[in-house]
């Protein structure tokens, strides 16, 4: 009796908080309510889905144009995005393409960004970018913490050229973690349950001497920034890959702590006016003190900015999905698959959402416009799909119990989605190591 009346009154809500979802000048209500905000997080409920990139691409595009947005971060590696970042900022010796720039991330899940959606972005931002000063261009970055390899072979190459004194203290710091290089960390987390510190010091040393100097670096200004972004890096990593031994949620809260900082020093190097827009899974971007995340003592990314930045505008906007196809694997590293989504579970957000009258079926719902939210205090399932997904099995782990008005201030419901189109076809066989149910 209580489930039925709770998804009677949730029914009767959906009509009066949602609108149609069509086309970009549907997104008005949601321009509309973002307003002055410098924070607007746009999430996505699998890494593999069409329209959650063609989506926050066209939400982007306006924020860019009519809000005066200064970047976009994204869960993906630093050093992976910074190419991009000077391709779409028209730096020389930049790539003739953002395909060819794209084709270049090889790390497993290639789809995440090598994909021709991507592609369409990145292209729309280096000619919204041509012609701008170079202050007024729009950046693309990643946040995560993953690329420790990648970001030590970017310290090199760049002290090598600019600080040949620094460079020893990265070539120690590279030695100590090469004999862990190929398995992406976890070996080193295994050796670390052994001897606790293993490189800490190197990567912390490092970090210090690059920041020591990095008033005497008189080089690309952003080219300074991104060394220093890499031996942070370095030094979140170890403990990340560390932290694994432990499980739990350490790892998890490294890692997103570690996208928190990143942003915050995008923001302090973009200056007082930046207005920063993020791309993350929804698990990153909506707020952990609204699901069972909270249980368990897991932070993320937008519970984070809504607690350091309130004051300065933060919208978070969930995406979800009632039915379609995904690219994603059954195992880490493995090829890419089309898979079929199932439809959602009876009951769940996405189960309530397809079958309300009243509205079309793609649904974009701004939750300010909710008055009473007693009926709503309960959470609900909330499907989350990861990199790593087994459709015949979604029933049983993909839903996370969401009090949806309260994780997200905004949802984008498009009722039947299709997968996304890579620009590989295989992955380049290395693994990541889980911190998520989701592989999220």
């Amino acid at each position: 009796m209580e489930t039925n009346y709770k998804i009677k009154s949730i029914n009767e809500y959906i009509g009066g908080i949602s609108s149609p979802l069509e086309s970009t000048i549907d997104l008005d209500p949601l321009i509309e309510y973002i307003g002055d905000a410098k924070y607007v997080l746009l999430g996505e409920a699998t890494h593999g889905t069409h329209e959650y990139y063609t989506w926050r691409s066209k939400i982007s595009q306006r924020l860019i144009k009519e809000k005066g947005f200064s970047f976009i971060a994204v869960e993906g590696d630093w050093p992976d995005c910074y190419r991009l970042n000077r391709y779409i900022k028209n730096y020389e010796q930049a790539g003739k393409s953002a395909k060819d720039v794209l084709h270049a991330f090889n790390r497993w899940p290639t789809w995440m960004w090598a994909n021709w959606e991507i592609v369409a972005f990145a292209e729309w931002l280096k000619s919204h970018n041509t012609g701008r000063s170079v202050e007024k261009k729009v950046g693309f970055y990643g946040l995560d913490v993953y690329s420790l390899w990648e970001s030590m072979d970017a310290i090199i190459a760049y002290l090598r050229k600019n600080d040949p004194k620094t460079l020893q203290t990265a070539v120690e710091a590279l030695q100590c973690f090469e004999p862990y290089s190929s398995d992406e960390g976890q070996s080193y987390a295994r050796a670390s349950s052994f001897v606790s510190q293993l490189c800490e010091k190197e990567v912390i040393t490092l970090l210090a001497e690059i920041r020591a100097k990095v008033p005497q670096y008189n080089t690309d200004h952003e080219h300074v920034f991104s060394t220093e972004q890499n031996a942070l890096i370095a030094v979140n990593a170890e403990k990340y890959y560390r932290a694994m031994v432990q499980g739990g949620a350490k790892s998890w809260n490294i890692r997103d702590r570690h996208m928190m900082t990143t942003l915050n020093r995008l923001m302090d190097f973009h200056g007082g006016n930046a207005k920063a827009i993020i791309w993350e899974h929804n698990t990153h971007i909506g707020d952990a003190t609204a699901t069972d995340m909270a249980d368990e003592r897991m932070v993320n990314v937008g519970q984070l900015v809504r607690e350091q930045h309130k004051n300065k505008g933060v919208v978070l906007v969930g995406f979800g999905s009632y039915k379609g196809s995904v690219i994603a694997g059954r195992e880490w590293g493995d090829v890419m698959r089309k898979m079929i989504v199932p439809t959602a579970i009876n009951g769940s957000w996405e189960h309530l959402l397809h079958y309300h009258e009243g509205t079309e079926k793609n649904k974009l719902l701004l939750f300010e416009k909710i008055k009473d939210k007693r009926v709503l205090e309960k959470p609900i399932g909330h499907r989350a799909i990861g990199v790593v997904y087994h459709p015949e099995r979604e029933h049983y782990g993909n839903y996370v119990p969401s009090v949806l008005p309260m994780r997200y201030d905004a949802f984008v419901f498009i009722d039947e989605t299709q997968a996304l189109h890579p620009l590989h076809i295989k992955p380049d066989g290395h693994q990541i190591p889980e911190t998520f149910p989701f592989g999220v």
